[in-house]
C-alpha cells in the first residue's frame, strides 16, 4: 500500500520539517512540494497525487481556495499556524487540520487515521466477474494477475483461473487504478502485493514469469524503485 503525496507550503521550514515525518512511514511517498498554490496546480496535472499536506496561508492563492478550486480534490490534510481556517477546511471535508509547529506524534495520528481507512477498502474492495454463467465474486486481495486472451480476460487466483469474456483490459486496468494493481505489459495486469522478486524485464508472482512491454517500462520500474527499497539486506 502506498499513498503518494504533497507538501504544498510557502515556508521552506514547514516543507522539510514535514519531509522528515513523511520519511518515516513506509507506507507514504512524497512525489513532489511546492511553495505556492499554481506550482502544485501543476503537479497534480501530472503526478497521480492521493494526500495533500496543504498550507492555508500562502500567497497569490491560500489553501483554501486552491482546494475549493480543484474538480478531483486528494484527501487533504491542511498545515497551518492559525486555528480560525478550521471550519473552512472541515467544510471541504478535510481528513485533519495540523496546527503548526507540528510534531511527529500529532502528525502519525492524522495520517495513521488514512492508512487504516485504505486498508480497510482495500480488504473489503472485490470485483464481479461473469463467467459460464455466473456472475462471480472475487476479493482483489486473492487475484494474482490478469491476461487479455484475445477479447476475453483470464483472471488468475491461487489455485484455480477463469475466463471473463468481452473485458477490455485498458478498463480493468483504469477500473483498478489505486487498487494496487499494476499494468506492465499490454496483456498484463499484476498485483504488486503478489509479486515475489523482479529483474529488470519481468516480475515473478508464484512461478509465473510476468514480461515487462516497452510502452510500461517507466511504470514499471517506478513500482521496481519502490520494491527495492524495502530490502533488508
Amino acid at each position: 500500500m502506498t499513498i503518494n503525496c504533497i507538501v504544498i507550503d510557502d515556508e521552506p521550514l514547514a516543507i522539510r520539517l514535514l519531509e522528515n515525518h513523511i520519511a518515516k512511514i513506509a507506507e507514504l511517498k512524497l512525489v513532489a512540494t511546492a511553495t505556492n498554490a499554481l506550482e502544485a496546480y501543476r503537479i497534480l496535472q501530472t503526478e497521480e497525487v492521493d494526500l495533500l499536506f496543504l498550507d492555508v496561508q500562502m500567497p497569490d492563492l491560500n489553501g483554501i481556495e486552491f482546494l475549493r478550486s480543484l474538480n478531483k480534490r486528494p484527501s487533504t490534510i491542511f498545515t497551518t499556524a492559525h486555528r480560525e481556517f478550521a471550519i473552512d477546511g472541515f467544510e471541504l471535508e478535510a481528513v485533519d487540520y495540523l496546527l503548526k509547529p507540528i510534531t511527529f506524534e500529532r502528525f502519525f495520528k492524522s495520517v495513521d487515521r488514512i492508512l487504516r481507512n485504505v486498508k480497510k477498502e482495500n480488504e473489503e474492495d472485490f470485483v464481479i466477474f461473469k463467467s459460464e454463467g455466473f456472475s462471480r465474486k472475487f476479493l482483489l486481495t486473492d487475484i494474482l494477475y490478469f491476461e487479455s486472451i484475445g477479447n476475453d480476460i483470464k483472471v488468475v487466483l491461487q489455485d484455480e483461473f477463469i475466463m471473463a469474456p468481452k473485458i477490455s483490459i485498458s478498463e480493468l486496468a483504469s477500473h483498478l487504478q489505486h487498487k494496487g494493481f499494476l499494468r506492465i505489459h499490454r496483456s498484463f495486469i499484476i498485483n504488486q502485493n503478489q509479486v515475489a522478486a523482479i529483474s529488470n524485464h519481468e516480475a515473478l508472482i508464484g512461478k509465473t514469469s510476468i514480461p515487462v512491454g516497452r510502452s510500461f517500462r517507466e511504470t514499471f520500474d517506478n513500482f521496481a524503485g519502490q520494491f527495492s527499497a524495502k530490502r533488508l539486506f
